[in-house]
């Protein structure tokens, strides 16, 4: 079977079987297509040809080339899957990823903006009909911490004004209820009520499938405009040339555990299956507790 027929049914096999979100497949798709790049440089004409050696060789080339520990992690995963499919579809005896080694992750600190440099960033946005749309956005963003792609796929029948939560149906995250607060709450009325319905065009604002943030053409977000959004506000706001969705949605979880909330509940309002996430978090939330009491104990802070 050649190997892009074989990638293909792998990929069918994880969209399927896995309940595995689009951008996920996406990214196996990468992987697997990077390692067989790798391998015809290495004259080996097929991902059926393949021993622990080569699979060896693929990650100290990805080394040699500067690749991060997570990018190497990351695709070593993903040659794993694939081959741990062929094995189980009796094409391949051994699984020749099964017992490399990943490089040990390089653990960084998480990034996070002050409340100080949220309330700044949150309040760029004009008084225009982009500018409330936009506004809309940001204030959801933070007040709920939902990821860029459950963002975009939000739908008018998503929303609870009344009550004031968003409902996600878990398709490319955890299913899951979450609440607005106050302020954003009033952001995405003053959006429903002055621009949202001119943002549509032709299409009927009240239909419940229609998407709740409409582009300037009365489309869809892409994951890439929604990240584009943040990063002008972040500029505008002067917070550097850098700020991205997850940033904002790293601020909300260490600003919700600064304000001791519980965090297992703060989990299940991010939609994180792995606890990792929340060390990383409380990690976060503990050094701005000490740098916060020795400026206000030291005598020289």
């Amino acid at each position: 079977m050649k190997s892009d027929m074989l990638i293909e049914e792998f990929l069918k096999y994880f969209a399927e079987q896995k309940s595995t979100s689009k951008n996920t497949i996406e990214a196996y798709k990468r992987d697997i297509n990077a390692f067989e790049k790798f391998l015809d440089s290495r004259g080996i004409g097929s991902l059926t040809d393949v021993n622990s050696a080569h699979v060896a060789s693929y990650l100290m080339d990805m080394t040699k080339e500067g690749k991060s520990s997570a990018t190497i992690n990351r695709k070593l995963s993903s040659v794993r899957s694939f081959y741990k499919y062929l094995v189980r579809k009796g094409l391949i005896p051994v699984n020749p990823a099964e017992d490399i080694k990943a490089p040990k992750l390089q653990r960084k600190d998480i990034e996070v903006l002050s409340i100080d440099e949220v309330d700044k960033l949150l309040s760029m946005p004009d008084d225009s009909i982009m500018g409330k749309r936009d506004k809309a956005i940001l204030e959801v963003m933070y007040a709920t911490g939902i990821r860029v792609t459950e963002v975009i796929e939000l739908k008018l029948k998503d929303l609870n004004m009344r009550m004031g939560f968003v409902t996600l149906d878990g398709r490319y995250g955890k299913a899951r209820i979450v609440p607005m607060g106050t302020i954003a709450r009033k952001a995405m009325d003053r959006f429903l009520l002055e621009a949202r319905d001119f943002l549509l065009k032709n299409a009927d604002p009240g239909d419940p499938d229609s998407v709740l943030f409409p582009t300037s053409r009365g489309g869809k977000f892409s994951r890439q405009s929604i990240c584009k959004l943040v990063t002008k506000y972040g500029k505008k706001a002067g917070l550097g040339d850098d700020l991205t969705p997850h940033i904002l949605r790293n601020s909300i979880a260490v600003h919700m555990l600064d304000d001791d909330m519980d965090i297992g509940v703060l989990q299940e309002l991010l939609g994180h299956e792995d606890f990792k996430a929340m060390k990383a978090y409380q990690s976060a939330t503990k050094k701005n507790r000490i740098k916060d009491e020795y400026d206000q104990h030291h005598p020289r802070a």
